[in-house]
């Protein structure tokens, strides 16, 4: 059985999309409502657990999506820098590694 994994998910916006295809990254974003993209990041349940002591902020969905939410802008915002200079979405241990 594999790990379960917990999505993060960074919204994409046309400058967004533009780095992501720049870093070959581009197909990985899903479209959402009315055009917008999202990219899915997923973190193992030790990496959201230490996400969730990290940003208090952040709150687990547990009961719908199994999602990691409500992280700081600027959190994302790192997250997703870290992706485009990795060219890689498997980037929470690097990440996480800075903090």
């Amino acid at each position: 059985m594999s790990e379960e994994k917990f999505p993060i998910n960074i919204w994409i916006n046309e400058d967004r999309y533009a780095k992501l295809s720049k870093a070959g990254l581009g197909d990985l974003c899903e479209e959402m409502l009315a055009g917008l993209k999202v990219l899915r990041v997923y973190a193992d349940a030790a990496q959201r657990d230490k996400i969730l002591k990290l940003f208090p902020t952040a709150k687990f969905d547990s009961a719908t999506t199994k999602s990691i939410e409500l992280l700081p802008k600027d959190v994302k915002d790192k997250i997703f820098d870290t992706i485009v200079e990795k060219e890689s979405v498997d980037i929470m241990a690097a990440f996480l590694a800075k903090f």
